[in-house]
């Protein structure tokens, strides 16, 4: 795969591997979390809000940034040797 020759819907859409995976995850729930609190009916402390926004922001930087990355044909070789490997042993 040439990753030089890419747009950014082609990278986007590539396969992405397992640990960016977790990332974005851990960036999503972070985003959802921060947009819960600001969005609360309650009064909350200025410094809580103040927070929330921070969490919310590197939620989205670690959601676009985990979602960009890309998965390399040496990555699939690997991946497949390692379960090879690991299928023979008993």
């Amino acid at each position: 795969m040439k990753n030089n020759s890419l747009n950014l819907i082609e990278r986007v859409s590539a396969p992405t591997p397992k640990w960016f995976k977790i990332i974005r995850t851990i960036g999503i729930t972070l985003t959802a979390v921060g947009g819960a609190i600001l969005a609360a009916p309650v009064a909350i402390p200025a410094t809580i809000v103040t927070v929330a926004g921070y969490v919310m922001l590197g939620g989205t930087i670690a959601t676009a940034i985990a979602q960009t990355a890309m998965q390399t044909d040496d990555d699939k070789e690997k991946e497949v040797t390692e379960t090879n490997s690991i299928s023979d042993n008993p």
